[in-house]
């Protein structure tokens, strides 16, 4: 029979046991949550590489602020080319689009078609060209296309003729129609942003330009406000 003091001496000697045991797996099992951890950032970080939304265009979409208006998280990649028409899009779309493998594409191109002998008719099919060509090689990405925006020809003093130049507003609304025809025949997402610029007498806004065809930081913010929706969807 043992004593009741020896009894105690085993029953202290067991909790030691289970106390040290305890302790060395702690770190173990610490790490294996540090590193679960680890690999669930990693996941997160590879999926938001995996998301670009690249907005494609000319100098409107080039001189887009896009880091004042949109969160770091939102994965934009700016293609804007500036004095870019349709048809120099074409041959870049790989460069400019296909590489980064976007998600969604938000097209702005044509102002500067309407500026030079590019014919109305050779733009739009140009912008049909390039729905197609990027349906193509890149199936699953939603795409976008914007109405050309408005131009100013008014005598305010911002207003710089020499570069709003042949653009004309009855033009635009009129190619913008045959776009959302484009767009609907291919069932892609036409934005009307057009009406969302222009004053009561349908010039665009002069707090929206800085010289008639151009935005300014509050056209821009406009723009954002627009975008928005087809953004976050």
């Amino acid at each position: 029979m043992k004593t009741t003091i020896e009894k105690i001496l085993i029953l202290v000697g067991i909790l030691n046991i289970i106390a040290i045991t305890t302790f060395l797996t702690m770190p173990n099992t610490q790490a294996n949550q540090e590193q679960k951890t680890e690999n669930t950032i990693d996941e997160t970080v590879e999926i938001a590489k995996n998301e670009n939304f690249v907005f494609l265009g000319d100098s409107i979409t080039d001189w887009c602020p896009f880091e004042g208006l949109y969160e770091d998280s939102v994965p934009i990649v700016n293609s804007g080319k500036a004095g870019y028409r349709t048809f120099e899009l074409l041959p870049e779309l790989e460069e400019l689009v296909y590489q980064y493998n976007p998600t969604k594409v938000f097209l702005l191109i044509g102002t500067n078609d309407l500026n030079t002998n590019t014919g109305e008719d050779e733009l739009v099919d140009n912008i049909e060209k390039i729905i197609k060509r990027i349906k193509k090689h890149r199936p699953n990405c939603k795409i976008y296309v914007q109405s050309i925006y408005p131009v100013n020809r008014s005598d305010d003093e911002k207003i710089d003729m020499d570069t709003v130049s042949k653009r004309e507003n009855k033009v635009i609304q009129k190619v913008n129609k045959n776009i959302k025809q484009i767009c609907n025949k291919h069932n892609v997402t036409y934005i009307d942003v057009y009406s969302h610029l222009i004053d009561e007498d349908g010039n665009l806004k002069t707090a929206y330009t800085t010289d008639g065809l151009h935005l300014s930081n509050l056209g821009y913010l406009k723009v954002t406000k627009v975008l928005d929706p087809y953004v976050e969807e």
